[in-house]
């Protein structure tokens, strides 16, 4: 069997030993409801007048894949504006995944572009990002090398401000955002991870299935990158102690301050978070730990698969804490 196969048959064995179904209200959809809400064509979200939700491809040595593109409608060529990398999660795809956590409209009030890198089922069964082999974690191969060449590319084709270049993920799309993140330090100015895992946390299907009941601490460090990371705390797919490894693999060597504070969603979820602050207060580490929240977009959108409309927004705060950290600008 080939590394594709190999891998598909990984994914696939993960998928059905870990698979579990909510009850009622929590969110997820069961599996096999998955498999056949994957099986019909998906609609675009619907774009407002004078913005674009558009089609494209992207190939270097390592392969293609398909990407959305959302253009906000202020827009204009020659003005510099952010840019949003999203990663989806298992079974999902980047038109499911716009629509669940309603990123474009958060983008249209912001004024930024969003890529939305596509996993094809060729590539993996399941349609996860393959975060677990070694050769989807290094920089200029596999998969990093082609959601780096995406990125490239929309700035390339378009005036994103290469000081505000953000990358984020869901689960499978969370850990290769860690990835992300470690692989290409200069192309990314802060990281969010969503019930994700660390870089370096797996390198097969034995250690994947490890990490991701048990947690397992990263082989990387993206130390100094800004990063926020949000974990369900019944999350019964990828353990929410995965968290605190993403945290780790992007704390600096100089220490930092944490600062906890706990609030409520309205009508939803309790969630504690804590900040992680410099010597000069600067928040450089954003961890939300959601009470009573499973595998799941938190806040997002029941148009969309694998969100918990109970909040908090973690597309409202990614997109904050984002904007609050451009890359610094060089001396």
């Amino acid at each position: 069997m080939n590394v594709a196969g190999r891998l598909g048959e990984a994914t696939a064995l993960i998928q059905r030993a870990l698979g579990r179904t909510l009850p009622a209200g929590g969110g997820l959809i069961p599996q096999r409801h998955r498999a056949d809400q994957a099986a019909r064509p998906e609609p675009p979200p619907a774009a407002p007048s004078g913005a674009q939700f558009l089609s494209k491809t992207f190939a270097n040595a390592a392969g293609s894949r398909p990407y959305r593109l959302y253009v906000p409608s202020g827009y204009r060529a020659g003005r510099k504006i952010p840019l949003i990398v999203m990663l989806h999660g298992c079974t999902q795809s980047p038109e499911d995944f716009a629509a669940g956590t309603r990123m474009n409209e958060a983008a249209e009030a912001a004024t930024c572009l969003v890529a939305y890198p596509g996993q094809t089922s060729r590539a993996n069964f399941q349609k996860c990002w393959n975060w677990f082999a070694p050769a989807d974690q290094k920089r200029d191969e596999g998969e990093p090398s082609l959601i780096a060449g995406i990125t490239s590319e929309v700035m390339r084709d378009y005036t994103a401000d290469p000081r505000r270049i953000y990358v984020a993920g869901l689960s499978a799309g969370g850990a290769a955002a860690a990835i992300m993140g470690e692989a290409y330090p200069e192309l990314y100015a802060a990281v969010g991870v969503h019930s994700g895992l660390a870089c370096g946390a797996a390198h097969d299907m034995a250690t994947a299935f490890a990490a991701m009941q048990r947690g397992a601490a990263g082989h990387g460090s993206a130390a100094g990158i800004p990063a926020i990371i949000f974990h369900g705390d019944r999350d019964t797919t990828v353990n929410p102690s995965n968290a605190d490894a993403v945290v780790a693999q992007f704390t600096p060597v100089l220490p930092l301050t944490p600062r906890t504070e706990e609030g409520h969603a309205p009508d939803g979820h309790a969630y504690t978070r804590t900040l992680y602050t410099d010597a000069s207060g600067r928040t450089l580490i954003e961890q939300w730990r959601i009470h009573g929240a499973a595998h799941a977009w938190s806040g997002g959108s029941p148009a969309g698969s694998f969100t918990d409309p109970q909040g908090p927004d973690a597309t409202a705060q990614m997109l904050r804490f984002f904007l609050d950290h451009p890359r610094p600008a060089a001396s």
